[in-house]
């Protein structure tokens, strides 16, 4: 079911943000951020059906907050306004007013009601907003169904992302077209559950907000919680999904004969997304594709895949290009999973190294050759059940330690 699924899925070339039906943006510089643009709008000509994960941290920005209230009213978001270079965390009730300033400044700019309102922020935490170049600047946003605007609100999302993360996919659903758009921004406190990690996603399906929120809970799971740059949870991590309805497709649950289409469709733009933010890692050089295989269970298999793409010496043991595979061992058991220590076959590439735990002959040389490359796989066999999974980082660099060493100046 799921192979026929994704072969109904393609590709949109050139797609953004703003492909699917009813849907503009823009993006600008307020100069809250030195250089490149730092405040962005998301809008639908109508209400959208929405749908959001939020950060598994304690400490919840107060963007989040505002967001979350906006959601609880009718399940519905019409436009949702990101600012970067400022994260509005930590900033107590001052924070959290705010938030609602912004909120209420972009209701008023485009005429629509406070609650059909999302906020995102992303940047240094314990600062004050600087509330006057924020609400000046919404003043300013004037959103746009071009590829420029996509590109304007792209960049104004980014901190110390290197590129921007941009995807596109389309699936025919009741005999009509269904596109769904995706931006992100994130590089570094990423350990998701999530990360300092924003994530906005648009289609014109028609769904309610209650089984569009099953369908990102299960797929963010496969996706952008399988993800880690360095461990850390930031306070800010959101990913918000906005369903238009505009392709008038009929209404999806999970009783539609085509939902799994919808879900794979959703899993192919979060997991773009999801290992183009662990590619971009700060300082990273090389991407990392963990697979695991013959886990006890689909949960199990995530979990030990996390478990390796996190450790930092598997992440050094990379970026030396050391094929270091009792560090990969390590990992393993240190997941907390079901396994048979006697029963773990391990490749990287088309190298294996351990059958049933055994040592293999390889050339290390070659070996070494390959871990120069800029994606890594390596493949994990627990040879115990049918469950399986995958988990992408990337490499720890001497550059992670200087950019968070001078993060604020």
């Amino acid at each position: 079911m799921e192979i026929a699924s994704k072969q109904l899925i393609s590709k949109v070339k050139e797609g953004s943000i703003v492909s699917p039906q009813g849907y503009s943006a823009a993006g600008l510089h307020t100069k809250v951020k030195r250089k490149r643009n730092d405040l962005g709008v998301l809008y639908s000509e109508v209400p959208a059906e929405a749908a959001a994960v939020y950060t598994l941290n304690q400490i919840i920005a107060a963007p989040l907050l505002a967001t979350k209230e906006s959601i609880a009213k009718e399940g519905k978001i019409q436009a949702v306004v990101i600012n970067s270079g400022n994260a509005n965390a930590c900033m107590g009730k001052q924070g959290y007013l705010d938030a609602e300033t912004m909120k209420k400044s972009v209701s008023e700019r485009f005429s629509i009601q406070d609650h059909f309102v999302a906020v995102a922020s992303t940047g240094v935490i314990g600062e004050k907003m600087p509330m006057d170049k924020i609400i000046s600047g919404i003043q300013k946003l004037t959103p746009a169904k071009t590829t420029q605007a996509a590109y304007d609100f792209n960049e104004s999302i980014l901190t110390t992302d290197t590129c921007m993360k941009s995807t596109c996919y389309e699936a025919y659903i009741d005999g009509q077209k269904i596109t769904m758009g995706g931006s992100a921004k994130g590089s570094g406190m990423i350990a998701p559950n999530m990360a300092t990690m924003l994530g906005f996603i648009t289609t014109d399906a028609n769904i309610p907000h209650q089984h569009l929120q099953t369908a990102l809970r299960d797929v963010t799971n496969e996706t952008f919680n399988r993800i880690t740059v360095d461990g850390d949870t930031s306070t800010n991590d959101m990913v918000l999904v906005m369903a238009n309805g505009l392709a008038e497709n009929n209404p999806l649950s999970p009783a539609h004969e085509e939902w799994e289409t919808f879900t794979q469709l959703l899993k192919q733009v979060c997991e773009d997304l999801a290992i183009m933010i662990a590619k971009d890692g700060e300082g990273a050089t090389k991407l990392i594709e963990v697979t695991v295989n013959g886990a006890i269970s689909s949960d199990d298999a995530g979990k030990c895949a996390k478990t390796v793409v996190g450790s930092d010496l598997v992440k050094t043991m990379v970026y030396g290009s050391d094929p270091n595979w009792g560090r990969l061992m390590m990992a393993i058991g240190r997941s907390g999973i079901t396994l048979d220590p006697h029963a773990i076959d391990i490749e990287i590439g088309p190298y294996s190294l351990l059958k049933n735990s055994e040592p293999t002959h390889y050339n290390e040389e070659q070996l070494s050759q390959y871990l120069n490359n800029e994606k890594v796989e390596i493949i994990i066999n627990l040879n115990i059940g049918n469950g399986s999974g995958k988990a992408w980082g990337c490499d720890l660099t001497y550059d992670y330690v200087r950019i968070n060493a001078s993060y604020r100046t």
